[in-house]
């Protein structure tokens, strides 16, 4: 049985909107990004308990925090970086969760990669030290325009920093929208290293995301194979139907039921079980 996630924040930036939608969908956990129009990382520390009260209340846990640690230009400086991702794995402790989410930071327009590979190792290898020793696990999403954000530069970093605090967030339409086709030409390299899912499709002509299944995200087939080899973990609803930027994405309430509807048709296709799948009230609507 895997279990359903969401970035809330693509629903409503209001708390108590955004678990009032989960809920009616069944799902009870967040992958935490923002709310109140605030990053997670920006948030009080008094915000940040009223977050954790009404998450108890309601019996929501989180599954992982969203941060935006790595998005930032390989170029700028990282000292004030490294205090924000201090801060990311205080949050990650007080909210009860093992994974902060990362990127492996911009490239400059028209640089080479490369060239940055020895600068980009160096960064990560302080972020993954620093989470061993606190005890929690760094999840890398591939990321349109970062270092990672093409397969082999994805496999080159999971391989030189091989250790049990550092695995893939697998995105598919990141990947589609970075012209690569995630299970035909990403998954084979990357599926041994993924324990978290992006749930999020895309087309490969004009990249425009769409609801899972209906993209060349090759989502079914990532999670037929998953599934077979026993993945059990968290699957994020991310959906990006309504705006997306560099740095958050929206699709409202509706268009959120949306995602989730398209979600939980591919998993009954692939004879999967999820948490909360007894709750499904609003699945007939479309």
């Amino acid at each position: 049985m895997v279990t359903l996630s969401a970035f809330a924040d693509e629903i409503s930036a209001d708390l108590a909107e955004q678990l009032d939608v989960l809920e009616a969908e069944g799902i009870k956990q967040i992958e935490f990004r923002s709310v109140w129009n605030k990053n997670v990382l920006d948030l009080s520390d008094d915000e940040l308990r009223q977050v954790r009260e009404a998450l108890d209340a309601r019996g929501f846990r989180v599954s992982a925090v969203g941060s935006p640690i790595g998005k930032i230009s390989i170029l700028d400086d990282f000292v004030p970086h490294l205090a924000k991702f201090e801060r990311a794995m205080d949050v990650a402790k007080y909210l009860g969760t093992p994974y902060i989410r990362i990127f492996s930071f911009f490239i400059p327009t028209g640089h080479n990669a490369g060239d940055y590979r020895d600068e980009v190792l160096r960064r990560l290898t302080q972020l993954v030290q620093r989470a061993a020793q606190s005890g929690l696990v760094l999840l890398h999403e591939n990321e349109k325009g970062i270092y990672g954000d093409e397969p082999e530069r994805c496999l080159d970093i999971l391989r030189e920093l091989s250790s049990d605090h550092f695995k893939f967030a697998f995105d598919p339409a990141n990947f589609v929208q970075c012209g690569v086709k995630p299970f035909t030409e990403a998954f084979p390299a990357l599926g041994p290293y993924t324990a978290y899912i992006h749930i999020k499709d895309a087309l490969l002509e004009g990249k425009r995301v769409v609801p899972v299944g209906q993209g060349d995200g090759e989502v079914k087939q990532i999670l037929q194979a998953m599934f077979v080899n026993g993945y059990d973990g968290v699957l994020s609803i991310e959906p990006h139907l309504a705006q997306a930027s560099a740095f958050a994405g929206f699709s409202g309430p509706e268009l959120f039921h949306v995602a989730t509807v398209a979600l939980k048709g591919l998993l009954k296709e692939l004879n999967q079980s999820w948490d909360g799948q007894s709750v499904h009230a609003r699945d007939e609507i479309l």
